[in-house]
């Protein structure tokens, strides 16, 4: 299951999965772009792991990950936090 997480500003949507079956999270970015219809990337959590990039600048990449280590403990389960 995929769950809405964020829309920022620009109409860039941040969603993110339910626990997966090895324990991580997908995070999924997209952003509408005039000429390319769409930019995206992909991440897992908790090990911030970037698999895909489709159309952003180092720097956007940079800034969106920036916001998925701001709140990353949103999207993850609490149990992954227990000791």
């Amino acid at each position: 299951m995929i769950c809405p997480f964020m829309t920022l500003d620009d109409h860039t949507e941040i969603v993110h999965s339910e626990l997966l079956p090895d324990n991580r999270v997908k995070v999924y970015i997209e952003k509408p772009d005039a000429n390319d219809c769409f930019h995206d990337m992909t991440c897992y959590l908790p090990d911030y792991e970037i698999v895909s990039v489709n159309g952003f600048s180092e720097e956007e990449v940079a800034e969106y990950m920036s916001i998925i280590r701001s709140t990353a403990h949103l999207m993850l389960p609490e149990s992954l936090f227990l000791i």
